[in-house]
Protein backbone atom coordinates (compact mmCIF):
# COMPACT_ATOMS: atom_id res chain seq x y z
CA UNK A 1 0.00 0.00 0.00
CA UNK A 2 3.04 2.51 0.98
CA UNK A 3 4.30 1.66 -2.68
CA UNK A 4 1.00 2.59 -4.29
CA UNK A 5 0.53 6.09 -2.25
CA UNK A 6 3.86 6.66 -3.03
CA UNK A 7 3.56 6.29 -6.90
CA UNK A 8 0.46 8.44 -6.96
CA UNK A 9 2.34 10.96 -5.01
CA UNK A 10 4.86 11.24 -7.30
CA UNK A 11 2.59 10.69 -10.02
CA UNK A 12 -0.05 13.88 -9.34
CA UNK A 13 3.03 15.70 -8.81
CA UNK A 14 4.69 15.20 -11.99
CA UNK A 15 0.97 15.92 -13.27
CA UNK A 16 0.99 18.88 -11.18
CA UNK A 17 4.24 20.28 -12.12
CA UNK A 18 4.11 19.52 -16.09
CA UNK A 19 0.64 20.54 -16.64
CA UNK A 20 0.73 23.67 -14.67
CA UNK A 21 3.95 24.54 -14.82
CA UNK A 22 3.44 25.32 -18.66
CA UNK A 23 0.47 27.35 -18.25
CA UNK A 24 2.50 29.09 -15.79
CA UNK A 25 6.20 29.08 -17.20
CA UNK A 26 5.45 28.48 -21.06
CA UNK A 27 2.13 29.54 -22.29
CA UNK A 28 2.91 33.08 -22.90
CA UNK A 29 6.56 33.41 -22.98
CA UNK A 30 7.73 35.94 -25.39
CA UNK A 31 6.77 35.29 -29.21
CA UNK A 32 7.20 31.60 -28.82
CA UNK A 33 4.64 30.60 -26.15
CA UNK A 34 2.84 26.79 -26.07
CA UNK A 35 -0.54 28.61 -25.63
CA UNK A 36 -3.55 26.80 -25.53
CA UNK A 37 -2.98 23.65 -27.54
CA UNK A 38 0.97 23.21 -26.26
CA UNK A 39 -0.92 23.22 -22.27
CA UNK A 40 -2.94 20.80 -23.25
CA UNK A 41 -0.63 18.39 -24.40
CA UNK A 42 1.48 18.85 -21.75
CA UNK A 43 -1.33 17.57 -19.35
CA UNK A 44 -2.04 15.01 -22.09
CA UNK A 45 1.73 13.79 -21.80
CA UNK A 46 1.78 13.88 -18.09
CA UNK A 47 -0.77 11.36 -18.12
CA UNK A 48 0.73 9.08 -20.59
CA UNK A 49 3.91 9.02 -19.25
CA UNK A 50 2.92 8.13 -16.04
CA UNK A 51 0.83 5.58 -16.84
CA UNK A 52 3.61 3.74 -18.27
CA UNK A 53 5.60 4.14 -15.61
CA UNK A 54 3.35 3.87 -12.29
CA UNK A 55 0.51 2.26 -13.81
CA UNK A 56 1.50 -1.42 -12.98
CA UNK A 57 2.16 -0.01 -9.42
CA UNK A 58 -0.95 2.07 -8.15
CA UNK A 59 -3.16 1.99 -11.58
CA UNK A 60 -1.88 5.89 -11.90
CA UNK A 61 -4.99 7.68 -10.96
CA UNK A 62 -3.48 11.04 -10.12
CA UNK A 63 -6.83 12.81 -9.17
CA UNK A 64 -9.79 11.64 -6.64
CA UNK A 65 -12.32 12.03 -9.32
CA UNK A 66 -10.59 9.31 -10.61
CA UNK A 67 -10.49 7.25 -7.76
CA UNK A 68 -14.25 8.12 -7.11
CA UNK A 69 -14.93 7.07 -10.38
CA UNK A 70 -13.02 3.83 -10.59
CA UNK A 71 -14.76 2.78 -7.03
CA UNK A 72 -18.19 3.76 -8.21
CA UNK A 73 -17.52 1.50 -11.10
CA UNK A 74 -16.68 -1.47 -9.39
CA UNK A 75 -12.47 -1.30 -10.13
CA UNK A 76 -11.69 -0.22 -7.02
CA UNK A 77 -12.18 -0.94 -3.45
CA UNK A 78 -13.56 1.66 -0.87
CA UNK A 79 -10.87 1.36 1.81
CA UNK A 80 -8.40 2.51 -0.46
CA UNK A 81 -9.89 5.65 -1.80
CA UNK A 82 -9.12 8.06 1.11
CA UNK A 83 -5.53 7.30 1.55
CA UNK A 84 -4.93 7.95 -2.44
CA UNK A 85 -6.89 10.71 -2.47
CA UNK A 86 -4.95 11.88 0.46
CA UNK A 87 -1.49 11.53 -1.45
CA UNK A 88 -3.03 12.80 -4.29
CA UNK A 89 -3.70 16.04 -2.54
CA UNK A 90 -0.14 15.92 -1.12
CA UNK A 91 1.84 15.54 -4.14
CA UNK A 92 -0.20 18.03 -5.62
CA UNK A 93 0.43 20.58 -3.21
CA UNK A 94 4.64 19.70 -3.23
CA UNK A 95 4.57 20.39 -7.06
CA UNK A 96 2.66 23.36 -6.18
CA UNK A 97 5.13 25.00 -4.41
CA UNK A 98 7.71 23.41 -6.59
CA UNK A 99 6.15 25.58 -9.49
CA UNK A 100 5.51 28.53 -7.00
CA UNK A 101 9.49 28.27 -5.89
CA UNK A 102 10.64 28.47 -9.80
CA UNK A 103 8.30 31.01 -10.83
CA UNK A 104 9.02 33.56 -8.07
CA UNK A 105 12.45 33.67 -9.60
CA UNK A 106 11.01 35.96 -12.66
CA UNK A 107 11.24 39.16 -12.02
CA UNK A 108 7.64 40.22 -12.11
CA UNK A 109 6.49 37.06 -10.93
CA UNK A 110 2.56 37.29 -8.99
CA UNK A 111 0.86 34.55 -8.04
CA UNK A 112 -1.59 37.10 -7.73
CA UNK A 113 -2.69 37.13 -11.26
CA UNK A 114 -3.98 33.59 -11.64
CA UNK A 115 -1.09 30.99 -11.15
CA UNK A 116 -2.98 28.22 -13.35
CA UNK A 117 -5.95 28.41 -11.03
CA UNK A 118 -9.49 27.82 -11.87
CA UNK A 119 -12.41 29.93 -11.64
CA UNK A 120 -15.57 31.30 -12.68
CA UNK A 121 -17.12 34.45 -13.50
CA UNK A 122 -14.68 37.51 -13.51
CA UNK A 123 -11.73 34.12 -12.91
CA UNK A 124 -12.99 32.46 -16.25
CA UNK A 125 -10.84 33.22 -18.98
CA UNK A 126 -13.67 33.66 -20.91
CA UNK A 127 -15.73 35.18 -18.52
CA UNK A 128 -18.26 31.84 -18.19
CA UNK A 129 -20.93 31.60 -15.23
CA UNK A 130 -20.99 29.57 -12.49
CA UNK A 131 -23.49 27.27 -13.98
CA UNK A 132 -21.57 27.15 -17.24
CA UNK A 133 -18.42 26.16 -15.48
CA UNK A 134 -20.23 24.03 -13.22
CA UNK A 135 -21.73 21.74 -16.27
CA UNK A 136 -18.68 21.86 -18.16
CA UNK A 137 -16.78 20.77 -15.20
CA UNK A 138 -19.50 18.06 -14.21
CA UNK A 139 -19.52 16.74 -18.42
CA UNK A 140 -15.86 16.55 -19.50
CA UNK A 141 -15.07 15.08 -16.02
CA UNK A 142 -17.71 12.12 -16.50
CA UNK A 143 -16.82 11.81 -19.96
CA UNK A 144 -13.09 11.25 -18.96
CA UNK A 145 -14.25 8.40 -16.52
CA UNK A 146 -16.31 6.75 -19.21
CA UNK A 147 -13.33 6.77 -21.04
CA UNK A 148 -10.98 4.87 -18.50
CA UNK A 149 -13.20 2.58 -17.74
CA UNK A 150 -13.78 1.21 -21.39
CA UNK A 151 -9.86 1.82 -21.99
CA UNK A 152 -9.03 0.17 -19.13
CA UNK A 153 -11.65 -2.66 -19.21
CA UNK A 154 -10.19 -6.53 -19.52
CA UNK A 155 -11.57 -6.75 -23.12
CA UNK A 156 -10.30 -3.79 -24.22
CA UNK A 157 -7.03 -4.01 -26.97
CA UNK A 158 -3.98 -4.02 -24.24
CA UNK A 159 -1.10 -1.45 -23.66
CA UNK A 160 -3.19 1.42 -25.90
CA UNK A 161 -5.05 2.72 -21.86
CA UNK A 162 -2.31 5.42 -21.54
CA UNK A 163 -2.42 6.72 -25.00
CA UNK A 164 -6.07 6.56 -24.75
CA UNK A 165 -6.47 8.14 -21.50
CA UNK A 166 -3.75 10.91 -22.23
CA UNK A 167 -5.21 11.90 -25.64
CA UNK A 168 -8.68 12.28 -24.17
CA UNK A 169 -7.21 14.50 -21.00
CA UNK A 170 -5.94 16.83 -23.80
CA UNK A 171 -9.67 17.17 -25.62
CA UNK A 172 -10.90 17.81 -22.46
CA UNK A 173 -8.48 20.90 -22.31
CA UNK A 174 -8.26 22.01 -25.38
CA UNK A 175 -12.16 22.66 -24.74
CA UNK A 176 -12.54 23.98 -21.48
CA UNK A 177 -9.29 26.02 -20.84
CA UNK A 178 -11.23 28.95 -22.09
CA UNK A 179 -13.76 28.32 -19.62
CA UNK A 180 -12.45 27.28 -16.41
CA UNK A 181 -9.15 26.97 -17.02
CA UNK A 182 -9.48 23.20 -16.76
CA UNK A 183 -9.73 21.05 -13.58
CA UNK A 184 -11.69 17.86 -14.01
CA UNK A 185 -9.06 17.43 -10.96
CA UNK A 186 -9.95 18.70 -7.33
CA UNK A 187 -6.01 17.63 -6.48
CA UNK A 188 -4.56 20.25 -9.23
CA UNK A 189 -6.90 22.56 -8.21
CA UNK A 190 -6.30 22.85 -4.55
CA UNK A 191 -2.42 22.05 -5.67
CA UNK A 192 -2.30 26.10 -7.60
CA UNK A 193 -5.66 27.93 -5.45
CA UNK A 194 -3.90 27.92 -2.43
CA UNK A 195 -0.74 30.03 -4.12
CA UNK A 196 -3.28 31.91 -6.53
CA UNK A 197 -4.95 34.33 -3.61
CA UNK A 198 -8.45 33.96 -1.73
CA UNK A 199 -10.71 34.10 -4.71
CA UNK A 200 -9.19 30.58 -5.96
CA UNK A 201 -9.91 29.52 -2.13
CA UNK A 202 -13.48 30.84 -2.19
CA UNK A 203 -14.17 29.49 -5.92
CA UNK A 204 -12.43 26.46 -5.32
CA UNK A 205 -15.41 24.28 -3.96
CA UNK A 206 -16.79 23.98 -7.27
CA UNK A 207 -13.78 22.48 -8.72
CA UNK A 208 -13.81 19.32 -6.02
CA UNK A 209 -17.49 18.75 -6.37
CA UNK A 210 -18.01 19.01 -9.69
CA UNK A 211 -15.03 16.70 -10.94
CA UNK A 212 -16.27 13.89 -8.30
CA UNK A 213 -19.99 13.82 -9.14
CA UNK A 214 -18.92 13.89 -13.24
CA UNK A 215 -16.77 10.49 -11.88
CA UNK A 216 -19.09 8.87 -10.20
CA UNK A 217 -21.81 9.70 -13.11
CA UNK A 218 -19.00 8.75 -15.54
CA UNK A 219 -17.94 5.60 -14.08
CA UNK A 220 -21.85 4.41 -13.19
CA UNK A 221 -23.06 4.83 -17.06
CA UNK A 222 -20.12 2.87 -18.73
CA UNK A 223 -21.42 0.09 -15.49
CA UNK A 224 -24.64 0.19 -16.51
CA UNK A 225 -24.08 -0.08 -20.50
CA UNK A 226 -21.58 -2.78 -19.67
CA UNK A 227 -23.68 -4.74 -18.35
CA UNK A 228 -21.89 -5.50 -15.19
Amino acid sequence: MLRKLGAELIGTFWLVLGGCGSAVLAAHFADVGIGLLGVSLAFGLTVVTMAYAIGPISGCHLNPAVSLGLCVGGRFPLSQLAPYVLAQVLGGLLAGAALYAIASGAVGFDSLKGFAANGYGEHSPGGYSLQAVLLCELLLTAFFLFIIMGVTDQEAPAGFAPLAIGLALTLIHLISIPVSNTSVNPARSLAVAVFAGPWALNQLWLFWVAPLAGGALGAMVYRVLRGR
